[in-house]
Parts: structure tokens; C-alpha cells; sequence
């Protein structure tokens, strides 16, 4: 496996696999790969298309200077993990490679953004979208896989990927979960042993709201027993639990109908770490 650390050496590298007739996967991540990451990983290798993980903190995501200076780097191992588990390639730019002079560029998908995370971390999303129409850009035609736990992302990447034909097939993958529920996610080991017992109340409150959608509740009743979950639960401070309509992401207004689906959202807060979490679910 080789590590590339620059966008033109990434470029001839991606350029000459399919030259050669390989098809390329993309799984971009930010580091600190678990065992979601190396799920991706291993279902692009699956494919036998040549696989290359990107590692890279990006700082336009990160609202909060302290968040993005906590951000567990990690290369090494990540190096490690994406080796055992079928990439081919690694590739890990420096802020300087892929931000070389302050960017006068955004792209913004605000009609998914606006609500949740977007409003509870304004310029997050645009800082995602950004940056991913780059690794785009760099990687050329592909298929790339992102996890379902990080659902409002994964909208807005397809949508950006759809709206400016960039010949990228995004592809999104089951959640990864602990034994006990809780999702993983890189920020996980900034848990405390309480807060992390704790945590799995958002995979419980999800099922909690999922159990009132499929016996034909109203969106309010699902989004009551959500928050009271959570709300037995004193280490954890609620942001958002909400049923919404799985493509638009606005609130689900009506009880689903028998063979209707819709997407649950929550977020909440444990002592300085922020969790998400979501759940599909079909009446």
C-alpha cells in the first residue's frame, strides 16, 4: 500500500489505476479510523476496484478552534487499519497541500443544511461540502463511501456530487454500532467512563421514537418519547431529536402511512463531546 501526501502525485496515482482499467474507490475520512471506517473500507475492496482513503482533518468544518486542535491524529495506525482492511492507498494531504491560499471558494447545499447540525454549527456543512468537492475534484471519476451515521452529511454529499456532475457514485453504508448500541465515531474516546455509559440513551431514544412511528403515532408523540429517553438520562444534554422526512430532511408533519419511511435525528451533548445518531424507519 502507498502513502501519498500530495494532490498531483494522488492524481497520476488514481489516473494510472484506471488507465490500466481499474475502477477507483473513495473513502474519505478524517482520521482515527475504527471499525466503521474499516467496514467502508472492506466494502469497497469488495468491489475489486482500487481503494484509496483519504485522511485529512479539515479545518473549514470546525467551528471551534479548540474542537479542530482536539481532533485526535492518529496516521500511523490509521495507516495500519486502512492496510488490513483492503486500501491500496493512502492518501493524507497537510492543510498547506490542500488549502495553499485562504479559499475564496464555498460550496453551500442549503436547503439540506439549514436545519440541525448546520443550525446548531453554523459553516459546518459548507466546510464539509468544500472540502469533499475537492477530494472529488482530485480523485476523478469514482464511487465513494460514507457512513449513515453522519445521515445529513451523506444528503448533502449526493446532492452536491448530483448537482455538479462531478461522476462520483455516492454510496451510503449501514451504520457501525458497540454491542451496547452507541454508533461509533471517532469522538467516542473523548468519553469519560460515565459519559460513555451514558451514551448508548441515543440509540434507545431512537427506538423509542421508531417504536411510535410503525404503530401509526404522530410525529409529536415520536418526538416526545425521544426527548423523555433522553431526559432520564442526567449526564446527557439534548440538542435535537426529530422525525424527518428522509430526503428533504424537514420535519415529518403527518403519522406515516402503512409502507411510508422517515429518518430520525438526534444529537445531544456528554460533558465536551457532541454525539449524533439516526435511525431509518418504515411503518
Amino acid at each position: 500500500m502507498q502513502v501519498i501526501d500530495s494532490i498531483g502525485a494522488w492524481r497520476k496515482a488514481l489516473d494510472g489505476e484506471r488507465a490500466d482499467g481499474r475502477h477507483v474507490a473513495l473513502v474519505p475520512t478524517m482520521g482515527a479510523l475504527h471499525a466503521g471506517h474499516a467496514a467502508l473500507i472492506e466494502r469497497a475492496a469488495a468491489t475489486g476496484a482500487v481503494v484509496g482513503v483519504s485522511v485529512f482533518v479539515n479545518p473549514l468544518q470546525f467551528g471551534d478552534r479548540a474542537d479542530l486542535d482536539a481532533y485526535p491524529r492518529t496516521l500511523e495506525a490509521d495507516v495500519e487499519v486502512a492496510a488490513a482492511h483492503g486500501a491500496d492507498y493512502v492518501f493524507a494531504p497537510s492543510a498547506a497541500e490542500m488549502y495553499p491560499r485562504p479559499m475564496a471558494t464555498v460550496v453551500a447545499v442549503p436547503a439540506l443544511a439549514a436545519r440541525w447540525e448546520g443550525e446548531d454549527r453554523p459553516g459546518h456543512f459548507d466546510g464539509v461540502a468544500t472540502v469533499v468537492t475537492k477530494l472529488f475534484a482530485q480523485a476523478g471519476p469514482c464511487r465513494a463511501y460514507f457512513g449513515a451515521k453522519d445521515y445529513q452529511q451523506l444528503c448533502i454529499v449526493r446532492r452536491l456530487a448530483a448537482d455538479l456532475d462531478l461522476g462520483v457514485d455516492v454510496v451510503g453504508c449501514p451504520t457501525v454500532r458497540e454491542a451496547d448500541g452507541l454508533a461509533l465515531s471517532s469522538r467516542n474516546v473523548r468519553l469519560t467512563p460515565a459519559e460513555r455509559r451514558a451514551a448508548p440513551v441515543l440509540r434507545r431514544a431512537l427506538d423509542a421514537g421508531a417504536e411510535a412511528l410503525t404503530v401509526g403515532a404522530t410525529p409529536a408523540a415520536a418526538r416526545l418519547a425521544m426527548h423523555a429517553t433522553v431526559a432520564a438520562e442526567p449526564l446527557v444534554a439534548l440538542h435535537y431529536a426529530e422525525p424527518v422526512d428522509a430526503e428533504t430532511l424537514e420535519p415529518l408533519e403527518d403519522a406515516l402511512a402503512p409502507g411510508a419511511g422517515a429518518r430520525l435525528l438526534i444529537a445531544a451533548q456528554l460533558g465536551a463531546t457532541r454525539l449524533i445518531d439516526n435511525l431509518g424507519v418504515t411503518r
